[in-house]
C-alpha cells in the first residue's frame, strides 16, 4: 500500500536559512541556546522520574489472599507479608537472589492463574509465589520457590528480626530464646554433636521457624539448605554453592488465638510417661572405674550401697557406652542364675546401658564383620567406582577411628536391633540409651550421600528403627521423629552460669518442647562439661530446682560428694516433689499434646500472645496452662523480676499463698537459695 505524503506548513523555515542564521549567531547567543537545551533536558528527566514515582509506588501487591498478601518492596528488593485489612507488615524477607535495583514490574507470567505470581529476572533467577492449602484452621499459606537461571547464582532469602521474635530451627551450644540473640555462620541445616562441633547445630532440629507475629516458615526435608543466624538482624536460608537446586519453603500466617505449631504425623506416643519409670524416679549416672568387668561390678555395688545409705535407693543407674562394652565383652551372664545375681547388685535400682551405631576399626565387632565379608553391608560405605568394591566410610567417634551402621540395609538394622535386645536381656537392663544418632557422616567428609541419607535422613531412619525396641529407649537426637515413643537425651551443658550452662537450660526446654520433643532427659544436675565453677553448691541447688519440674531428674555427681547435708536433704525433697506434683501434670498435659499437639512446657507468650514483653522471657516456663516456674539462674541472686502471663487470670504463689493478677510483672521478688518461685493459676 502507498501512503499519502504529509503536507508541510507553508510558513516552515527552509533548512538552509535556519542553519545559515545559526552560523551567523554571536557566541553569547549560541551559549544561551545551549543552556536552554540543557535545561529542557533536565526538566524532561525530572518529569519522567516524577512520573515513575507517581505511577510506580514503593510497594506493589503481587499475590493477595483472603486475610493477608505478599507485596514487592522496590527500594530494597524485599517481599513483605501484610495482614488484611489493616495492612500491618508481619514479615519482611530480604531477597539475595537478584539485584535490588531490578524490581519486578507488574507483568505476571502466571496472570491466568489468580493463585500464583511468576516473574523472571533474565539470566539471574525465577520467582514463583503460590497460594497453598492451609496448614490448619485459622491459617493462610503461601509457597515460595526460587530457581537459579545461572550456575553461579546463590539463592538466599533473609528473614528480618526487626519487631519479630523467632523460635524453632536448630538447637545450638548456648541456646537462646528467642533465636534473635544467636549467632552462626552459614552452614548446612543438619543435626550435629555439640561436644565435638560446638560452633555447629545441635542434635534436635526441625526445619520450622515460628515468628511472634504469627508467621511460620517451613522447609521441606528434601531441600538442600544452609542456615545462618545474624544476631538481632536476620536469619537466612540459602542453597549450597554449585548445586542447581531450587530454594523453596512455605510461609503461613495464623490468626489469634494462634497455635500454629509444627505439623507432625497423626500418631503420637501413647502413655510414654506411664511406661517409662525414669519419669518418676531419678537417673544416677555411673562415674566409677571401667577398666574391667570386675571393677564395674564393684563400682555398681558401691554406688547402690551409698544410695541406700542416703535414702535415695529408688531410680536407675546409667552405665556409659564404655562400661556397657566391657560388660558385653566379658559375657558375664551365661546363665539365668548369674543374671539374677547381677540384678541383685542394684535392687531396687534398675540398670540402663548405652550403645551407639559406631564400631571401632580395632573392635572385635568390626573385625568379625570383615572376616565374614559383611563389612560393605553392615557399615556406611563410600560409593564404589565402576568395577570397584565398597569401602567403609570411616569417621572418628570418641577419639577412635570407627565405622558407622548402615541404616539403609534392612539386614544390618535387623542385626543391630537383635544385638541390642540380646545385650539388654543378658545384662538385665531395663533401659537402653543410644548415643551418636545425630549427624551426617557423608556431609562431614564432603562425600556424596545416598539419596535416602541426604540431610538428616540417617537420624530419621535410625530413630524409627530404635522405636521398635519399646518405651525404655533413649536417643541422643531428634529430627522429624517427635511422634515416636522415645526419650531424647539433651546435650551436655557446662558447669557454670552462662548460656552454655545453667542459663541455657530453660531456653533448651522451651526449644525442645515447641518442636514436639516433650519427653527429654536434661543434662545431669550441675552440668557434665567442666566449666568455670565446678563443684559449686549454689549452682547445684539452682540447677536442682529447675530439673525438679522437668520430665526426668538426672544426676552425675551425687549430692553427698558436692555439697553438705542440707543439700542432700533438699535433693530428697525435690525428688519427692517431682514424683507427687510434677509427674501427674506431665500425664495430664501429655494427653493434651497427643490430642492437639500443644507443647507440655510452654513459654510465657503462650498465655499472652500479644504482649511484646512475653516474647523475650527466657528464664520462666509454664507446665501446661496452670503452673509457672520462675527459678533463679544468676549466681548470688536471691530476688528476680517475675512476669505473670495471662491478663485476667490469677496466680497463687505456692511458697507464700499470696495471689497476684496475670499480665503483670512482680519486681524484685524474693527467692532465697532454699526456694524456687512456683505459681499455680
Amino acid at each position: 500500500d502507498r501512503t499519502m505524503p504529509v503536507s508541510r506548513h507553508t510558513g516552515q523555515i527552509p533548512e538552509s536559512t535556519w542553519t545559515l542564521g545559526f552560523r551567523e549567531m554571536t557566541e553569547p547567543w549560541k551559549g544561551a541556546v545551549g543552556c536552554l537545551g540543557v535545561a529542557v533536558f533536565f526538566a524532561m528527566t525530572i518529569g519522567i522520574i516524577s512520573w515513575q514515582a507517581v505511577e510506580q509506588p514503593p510497594e506493589e501487591w503481587v499475590l493477595r489472599g483472603r486475610a493477608a498478601g505478599l507485596l514487592w518492596e522496590r527500594g530494597r528488593g524485599a517481599l513483605l507479608l501484610r495482614a488484611l485489612p489493616a495492612g500491618r507488615a508481619v514479615l519482611a524477607i530480604a531477597v539475595g537472589s537478584v539485584p535490588a535495583a531490578r524490581p519486578p514490574p507488574p507483568r505476571d507470567r502466571c496472570w491466568h492463574d489468580g493463585g500464583q505470581f511468576c516473574y523472571s529476572w533474565e539470566e539471574d533467577a525465577e520467582l514463583r509465589l503460590s497460594l497453598e492449602p492451609p496448614a490448619g484452621p485459622g491459617t493462610e499459606c503461601y509457597g515460595v520457590r526460587w530457581s537459579a537461571l545461572r550456575p553461579d547464582v546463590t539463592l538466599k532469602d533473609c528473614f528480618s528480626m526487626a519487631n519479630v521474635s523467632w523460635y524453632g530451627g536448630p538447637s545450638i551450644r548456648a541456646q537462646r530464646w528467642p533465636l534473635n540473640g544467636a549467632e552462626s555462620p552459614a552452614q548446612p541445616l543438619v543435626s550435629g554433636d555439640l561436644s565435638t562441633s560446638p560452633g555447629g547445630f545441635g542434635p534436635v532440629l526441625e526445619r520450622y521457624f515460628l515468628g511472634s507475629t504469627g508467621v511460620t516458615v517451613t522447609v521441606a526435608p528434601e531441600v538442600s539448605l544452609l542456615l545462618s543466624l545474624e544476631s538481632h538482624r536476620q536469619f537466612c536460608l540459602e542453597t549450597p554453592a554449585g548445586r542447581a537446586e531450587p530454594l523453596q519453603y512455605q510461609l503461613c500466617r495464623c490468626f489469634p488465638p494462634c497455635r500454629n505449631l509444627p505439623e507432625r504425623p497423626a500418631r503420637r506416643p501413647e502413655h510414654l510417661t506411664r511406661n517409662f519409670p525414669p519419669c518418676r524416679s531419678p537417673i544416677w549416672r555411673y562415674r566409677g572405674p571401667e577398666g574391667s568387668a570386675a571393677k564395674i561390678k564393684r563400682g555398681l555395688r558401691s554406688l547402690a550401697r551409698r544410695l541406700r545409705r542416703h535414702r535415695l535407693q529408688e531410680g536407675v543407674v546409667a552405665l556409659g557406652e564404655r562400661g556397657t562394652a566391657v560388660l558385653a565383652a566379658a559375657d558375664l551372664l551365661p546363665s539365668g542364675r548369674r543374671k539374677r545375681q547381677a540384678l541383685a547388685l542394684l535392687e531396687p535400682l534398675e540398670l540402663s546401658i548405652t550403645l551407639s551405631p559406631y564400631a571401632s576399626v580395632t573392635s572385635p565387632l568390626f573385625l568379625r564383620s570383615l572376616r565374614g565379608g559383611e563389612a560393605a553391608g553392615c557399615w556406611l560405605s563410600r560409593q564404589p567406582r565402576p568395577g570397584g568394591s565398597s569401602i567403609p566410610l570411616l569417621t572418628t567417634w570418641k577419639g577412635q577411628l570407627s565405622a558407622r551402621l548402615n541404616v539403609t540395609s534392612e539386614a544390618a538394622l535387623r542385626w543391630y536391633l537383635a544385638r541390642a535386645r540380646r545385650l539388654r536381656q543378658a545384662l538385665g537392663a531395663a533401659y537402653v540409651a543410644f548415643e551418636g544418632v545425630e549427624g551426617n557422616s557423608f556431609l562431614e567428609q564432603d562425600v556424596p550421600a545416598p539419596a535416602e541419607l541426604e540431610g538428616d535422613g540417617y537420624t530419621e531412619v535410625l530413630a524409627a528403627a530404635l522405636a521398635t525396641l519399646g518405651n525404655g529407649t533413649v536417643i541422643s537426637a531428634g529430627t522429624r521423629s517427635s511422634h515416636l515413643p522415645l526419650f531424647v537425651q539433651m546435650s551436655p551443658l557446662r558447669s557454670d552460669w552462662s548460656h552454655a550452662g545453667l542459663k541455657g537450660l530453660i531456653p533448651s526446654v522451651l526449644h525442645y518442647s515447641l518442636l514436639g520433643y516433650n519427653f527429654f532427659i536434661p543434662d545431669a544436675v550441675g552440668g557434665s562439661v567442666a566449666g568455670a565453677t565446678p563443684g559449686d553448691p549454689e549452682l547445684f541447688v539452682r540447677w536442682l530446682q529447675i530439673v525438679t519440674f522437668l520430665p526426668v531428674m538426672a544426676f552425675g555427681t551425687p549430692p553427698w560428694l558436692c555439697c553438705d547435708a542440707w543439700v542432700l536433704n533438699l535433693t530428697r525433697q525435690c525428688i519427692q516433689r517431682h514424683r507427687d506434683f510434677v509427674v501427674p501434670l506431665l500425664l495430664k498435659y501429655s494427653e493434651e499434646w497427643q490430642a492437639l499437639g500443644y507443647p507440655i512446657f510452654r513459654p510465657a507468650w503462650w498465655l499472652s500472645p500479644t504482649d511484646p514483653v512475653a516474647f523475650t522471657i527466657e528464664d520462666e516456663f509454664l507446665i501446661g496452662d496452670e503452673v509457672l516456674v520462675a527459678p533463679i539462674t544468676a549466681k548470688g541472686q536471691t530476688w528476680r523480676d517475675i512476669y505473670l502471663p495471662g491478663e485476667g487470670h490469677l496466680w497463687l504463689d505456692t511458697n507464700t499463698a499470696r495471689v497476684f493478677d496475670g499480665g503483670t510483672t512482680l519486681r524484685n521478688y524474693s527467692a532465697s537459695l532454699a526456694e524456687v518461685p512456683v505459681f499455680v493459676k
